[in-house]
């Protein structure tokens, strides 16, 4: 566990250019949904020479053409829209080598029946390309999160839902989640292979890096902290006075990457569902002071009501888009569109689902993973990240 370990006291990464080539692989990974958030920890993480179960090759599958933020990882990437079966079959059929599935993509759809029907239907269409043409095939991780417990978001707060700390066996809702249906496939999927292991995991809101995700709530706050140094103003905090108040728990990108692959290797970790959060609480008043630290703004705090509304970053955020134009301009960015790196509606869901939504860490310790992180210092790691690749000044 020293490689847990390691990562979990803050060590510095691997340079790039450090990474080995070695000519024999002991496994193959492949990652869907390689430019999300986790994806592009794992495309990171897996190639490197201390990386357990390795030396690994890697195949990256993502929807759109590869970044140039992930361009330095020595993976093999395919573009595809695994929601195409016949794409997905004509893709990834082909790879015969395969050894470990990580899968932690997904779509988005107006209602919860239609995010049941596309996500169901792109995890089936991967399985099903890959399942019976690789026959070295040991492992599936899926990536749900703690929607498991709490509904979709739409719901949250407006059904019963369990008393926190979650614990994974907790029986599911009894509402449409596209997590249970992906969990009911790939108990389906890997009982007629035989032979093949699966572990589930389930982060809570992600800190991460990945101008892509669509849920990126370090990214988005940090534009949102750019725009509010350009323009002179307050970094007020639009969230619910329990969420500023009250005990947070995150996790941390990489360290949902790690468990991912130990789960992949460790046969403690076989045929199980995990938790996956940093190990620690933390307070958004806390983190919006260290916000502010980073952008240099002293004048920051809670927004307060207008009337008897809340504030919304969506309705705040209306029409920056030549403000943001501005800002990538004058610091020499890589050129972005705001809606492509901010989404002030999810920093909306996420802020205002109040706090002490908590998790148990108990069973991922018992079972052997005894990775954790600060989420302090994980939130700062992650802005920097996003100031190193100059997507933020």
């Amino acid at each position: 566990m020293s490689w847990c370990r390691t990562g979990a006291i803050g060590a510095a990464k691997k340079k790039l250019e450090e990474y080995e080539q070695p000519w024999d692989y002991q496994n193959v990974g492949l990652v869907v949904g390689v430019t999300g958030i986790v994806g592009n920890c794992l495309a990171e993480i897996l190639p490197r020479s201390d990386t357990p179960g390795g030396p690994w090759k890697v195949y990256g599958v993502a929807r759109r053409p590869r970044p140039d933020w992930s361009a330095a990882y020595p993976i093999e990437y395919i573009q595809c829209d695994i929601s195409d079966p016949d794409e997905t079959r004509s893709k990834l059929s082909k790879l015969t080598n395969i050894t470990h599935i990580f899968y932690m993509t997904w779509a988005g759809r107006p209602a919860q029946a239609e995010n049941c029907e596309i996500n169901s239907a792109m995890f089936r269409n991967v399985l099903r390309s890959v399942i019976p043409n690789a026959p070295n095939l040991r492992h599936v991780c899926l990536q749900t999160g703690s929607k498991h417990y709490l509904g979709p978001f739409e719901c949250i707060g407006k059904i019963p839902s369990h008393d926190p700390p979650f614990t994974e066996d907790l029986p599911r809702l009894n509402v449409q989640l596209f997590y249970y249906n992906q969990e009911d496939i790939l108990f389906e999927e890997v009982e007629k292979r035989g032979g093949l292991t699966w572990s589930v995991h389930r982060p809570f809101v992600i800190f991460g890096f990945s101008p892509y995700s669509l849920m990126n709530i370090v990214g988005t706050l940090c534009v949102y902290a750019a725009i509010c140094k350009h323009e002179g103003v307050p970094l007020l905090f639009y969230g619910t006075r329990d969420t500023w108040e009250c005990f947070s728990e995150y996790s941390d990108a990489e360290l949902v990457a790690q468990q991912q692959i130990w789960a992949a290797v460790d046969p403690n970790a076989r045929n199980e569902a995990f938790n996956c959060t940093n190990g620690d609480v933390f307070k958004w008043k806390h983190l919006w002071k260290v916000l502010a630290e980073q952008f240099q703004i002293e004048n920051y705090g809670f927004g307060e009501e207008k009337g008897s509304q809340r504030m919304r970053f969506e309705e705040i955020m209306k029409g920056k888009e030549s403000v943001w134009e501005e800002i990538v301009r004058e610091n020499q960015l890589k050129p972005t569109k705001l809606n492509e790196v901010a989404v002030w509606s999810y920093a909306d869901l996420v802020l205002n689902v109040g706090a002490g939504h908590l998790a148990s860490m108990n069973k991922s310790r018992e079972h052997g993973f005894l990775g954790f992180r600060n989420s302090k210092n994980s939130f700062i790691s992650w802005i920097n990240r996003l100031k190193n690749y100059r997507i933020v000044p």
